[in-house]
């Protein structure tokens, strides 16, 4: 009896597996978006094995299914205090830039293809995506304000489902299923509703069962994670029933959103369950979709394809964004880096492979071949270029943050966090006590929930990007067992600890960590109101409308300026305080000479102290 050998379609779901895993690790090697090597990996399968005939017509409702994951898993993670960072300008990233996403895009493939307008729009379409799967591995890597991160993941869901339903709309266009305003309006709505109550009763009856339900104390965990992976399944299949296509997508990002912030059990492991499920998901659909391609496809139109997807991404994109964020929410470096960090992803991807293969069956194959090469093509470029320099892009426009983590978020921590924030600064609290974290939270703060003396919650509060670590809690042992860890295991510019009784400074400092002493500090600040009330009732003031900042000189046209020179300059209500250089700080006479890297101290009114700072320092945002 001769063995037999095994599936051609068993083989290769289990090369994909094996690329998806090694393709996550080369991207987190490189610090780049996973993306890349996988659509590389699925050109380099498709040579050599047909996929579309390993998986005949089962391949769409795979790729549905798929896709629906990793919506939900983007959409879990979105936390209202999150969407609270910038509420005005993602609202208007999410509806004024993706209408002019839709309509700038359309306008290049017309004009630069000449394509018929209802190609074009689908086109354009697709490419509203950006979408969780490259955005968030650019923000794993490049650590932005939280109102800059907040606003690009929220995009990135919503347009993910705002795209693939204004895509079949598009579609049905084209292939002359919708052609009155009326009726491209209406199915549009009808997509969006169906979606947003079919994941309404889903996410409804999973919270029901996850905090009413007994789910057997022995497998909890177990249960609690195939409820929530059985929600975004169900949320999609419900909505796909009425027979709306892409309305399971508007379903499973409004479950995701829900239940992402319902506080439910085992919040953390089911966390860490989805993230490896749709790793090995999109792993699957990248790799599989881009097996379909081949280089005829990406150059099929040449020079005018290429420019294309860059017009998209170099005027396009940044005409969005800044029609979405004016105000003086977002700094202009703020505003540079978000045009910039556009990629698309899996939705473009997924729909575009499908819908290709509908407009080949009705024998529309130039608009197949267009919507192919242009999707992909833009993808590929966005991808490479700006996943693969978003670290250098943001370095240069000086949009990451100093990171203050501070541990403790009683009294002291919160009134610290409020005057670093104040100041532009991106602080993170950590603290465990539920009730202390819900108070910190409704005052707007960012917390990380967690035993700040663990050193997972700690890589997890984004400590490795952190310049300056507070230890703030009431506790002494908890703050000298903080700084240890920190000291030990990671390396912050500045570690300084509250000290609530004076005799043990004296184990701070043997840490090398900044010692404050809370009872010192409170006679210093008495004996400031006895001898000085002046400067003790203006300190007070400072972060309302009075501020002290030190900064360090590099605008070169000021090298070789006396400080006499520079008070011609700066605005009125703010002097410079103090000059410091190599450690050694003094009042400064009208003749001192500015070198690079002096450090100036600036006290007066947080208007001028403000324009001073920009005048002496203009690469801080």
């Amino acid at each position: 009896m001769e063995p037999v050998s095994a599936s051609p379609l068993i083989t290769f779901v289990a090369l994909i597996l094996v690329l998806g895993v090694a393709a996550q690790l080369v991207a987190a090697r490189l610090r780049v978006p996973s993306v890349l090597f996988l659509i590389l990996a699925g050109v380099g399968v498709g040579q050599v094995l047909n996929v579309r005939e390993l998986f005949g017509g089962a391949l769409g409702g795979i790729v549905g299914l798929s896709v629906a994951i990793i919506v939900f898993e983007g959409a879990f993670h979105l936390k209202i205090e999150k969407l609270r960072e910038a509420p005005r300008e993602t609202l208007r990233l999410v509806t004024v830039g993706a209408a002019v996403a839709l309509l700038g895009t359309a306008m290049l493939v017309r004009f630069l293809l000449g394509q018929p307008w209802d190609v074009a729009f689908l086109i354009g379409a697709l490419l509203v995506a950006t979408g969780p799967t490259v955005i968030t591995p650019i923000l794993e890597v490049v650590p932005v304000r939280d109102r800059v991160g907040a606003s690009l993941e929220t995009e990135g869901v919503v347009n993910d489902v705002t795209a693939a339903v204004l895509a079949v709309v598009a579609f049905e266009v084209v292939t002359a299923e919708a052609a009155t305003t009326g009726e491209v309006i209406t199915a549009f709505s009808a997509r969006i509703g169906v979606g947003v109550v079919a994941g309404l009763v889903v996410a409804t009856v999973a919270w029901v069962v996850l905090r009413k339900i007994d789910l057997s104390p022995g497998n909890a965990v177990q249960n609690a994670r195939l409820v929530i992976l059985a929600s975004a399944l169900a949320a999609y299949a419900l909505a796909e029933l009425t027979g709306l296509s892409e309305s399971g997508l508007a379903a499973v990002a409004t479950a995701g959103i829900l239940l992402g912030n319902a506080d439910l059990p085992y919040e953390d492991e089911i966390e860490t369950f989805k993230g490896d499920i749709t790793l090995l998901v999109l792993s699957f659909v990248f790799i599989a979709l881009a097996s379909l391609l081949s280089l005829d496809d990406l150059l099929r139109f040449g020079v005018a394809g290429i420019a294309v997807a860059v017009g998209a991404a170099l005027l396009v994109r940044p005409l969005a964004v800044y029609l979405s964020t004016f105000g003086d929410r977002f700094t202009f470096a703020e505003r540079a880096f978000v045009s910039f960090v556009g990629p698309r992803g899996i939705i473009p991807a997924s729909v575009a492979t499908l819908f290709a293969v509908e407009l080949r069956a009705h024998g529309m194959d130039p608009a197949a071949n267009a919507l192919v090469s242009i999707v992909f093509l833009t993808i590929l470029l966005t991808v490479v270029f700006e996943g693969g320099l978003a670290r250098h892009i943001a370095e240069y426009l000086n949009v990451i943050p100093m990171r203050v983590i501070v541990i403790g978020g009683g009294t002291v921590g919160r009134a610290l966090a409020e005057r670093l924030e104040d100041r532009g600064e991106n602080v993170v609290i950590v603290e465990q006590d539920e009730s202390v974290v819900e108070l910190t939270r409704e005052r707007g703060f960012t917390v990380h929930v967690g035993d700040g003396t663990d050193m997972d919650v700690l890589r997890s509060a984004g400590i490795e990007n952190a310049k300056i670590v507070v230890t703030a809690t009431g506790d002494d042992d908890a703050n000298l067992l903080a700084s240890q860890l920190v000291d030990a295991k990671f390396d912050p510019e500045t570690i300084i600890a509250r000290v609530n009784n004076p005799n043990n400074i004296d184990a701070f400092s043997e840490l090398g960590v900044k010692a404050v002493s809370s009872s010192l500090a409170t006679a210093w600040s008495i004996d400031n109101i006895i001898e000085r009330p002046a400067l003790s009732n203006w300190m007070t003031e400072i972060g309302r409308s009075g501020d002290v900042q030190e900064i360090e000189v590099t605008a070169e046209d000021l090298v070789g300026r006396t400080i006499g020179e520079l008070d011609e300059h700066i605005p009125n209500g703010c002097i410079i305080a103090l000059v410091g250089r190599e450690g050694e700080n003094s009042v400064p006479s009208e003749d001192f000479t500015l070198q690079m890297g002096d450090h100036l101290t600036f006290l007066g009114r947080k208007e001028a102290v403000r324009e001073a700072i920009t005048l002496c320092h203009p690469n801080q945002d």
